[in-house]
């Protein structure tokens, strides 16, 4: 099944994987009182199997998780799902967010958080992510040198290389694809991809820049690809 933006909201399901049973109650209530349908999982071993055998919308992980902690579930699941990770933790420091994000999660939420917040944040991931199952219909491809974007089956390749994105790193690449030679600031590409407002010291577009460079540059600090304009923002040249 794939939904677009727009339909029923209660055929999008949503995977809690949370090991502590009251909190992910009190989630999976918020987000069923949103229209969602929810799952629940309560350790990591248990999460990957769910979320490789259902249909998944948006998956909601938090990292300190019996059994498999919640990077190694997101590494196991970005192996064959491509659907938005909202990660959740009590570790609140950059370097936190940034190990998390480079697993291949969408979003970091620190504890504690607020359930309005929560689910802004799912509504955020949730507009991206079927906003763009619907407007990626057509069979349209794009080559940059040796680098290959099929926008239809979302594969990424550089020569005979598949390159591994997330759904955001790929959103990003798109846009900046698209429209080779125009700088985006990180305020500009955070609004058009995430298709939410900006907030202040907002440094995920930073993390995703300097994974995707990992992913698609022989050499990050050189980047091939991935221009930045010191002091304006990204591009990837005409």
């Amino acid at each position: 099944m794939e939904l677009k933006w727009g339909e029923r909201v209660e055929d999008i399901t949503i995977l809690v994987i949370e090991d502590d049973k009251e909190i992910s109650g009190l989630i999976k209530k918020h987000l069923e009182n949103e229209g969602y349908h929810v799952l629940q999982s309560y350790d990591g071993l248990e999460a990957v199997n769910m979320a490789l055998e259902k249909d998944l919308q948006l998956i909601l992980l938090d990292i300190m998780l019996p059994k498999m902690d919640g990077l190694e579930v997101c590494r196991q699941i970005r192996l064959t799902k491509h659907v938005p990770i909202i990660m959740v933790s009590a570790k609140s420091q950059d370097i936190d967010k940034v190990i998390g994000l480079s697993t291949g999660a969408d979003d970091y939420l620190c504890k504690p958080f607020s359930m309005m917040e929560l689910c802004a944040r799912v509504r955020s991931q949730l507009r991206r992510y079927l906003y763009f199952n619907e407007n990626h219909t057509q069979n349209n491809t794009i080559m940059i040198n040796d680098l290959f974007i099929d926008l239809d089956s979302h594969v990424v390749s550089i020569g005979d290389h598949i390159i591994k994105l997330t759904p955001t790193e790929f959103d990003i690449l798109i846009l900046l694809a698209k429209n080779r030679g125009r700088v985006f600031s990180s305020e500009m590409i955070f609004e058009k991809v995430w298709k939410d407002k900006y907030y202040e010291s907002n440094n995920n577009v930073m993390v995703h820049i300097r994974n995707m460079r990992e992913k698609l540059e022989d050499n990050s600090r050189h980047p091939k690809y991935i221009k930045t304009i010191w002091g304006v923002g990204y591009k990837i040249e005409k």
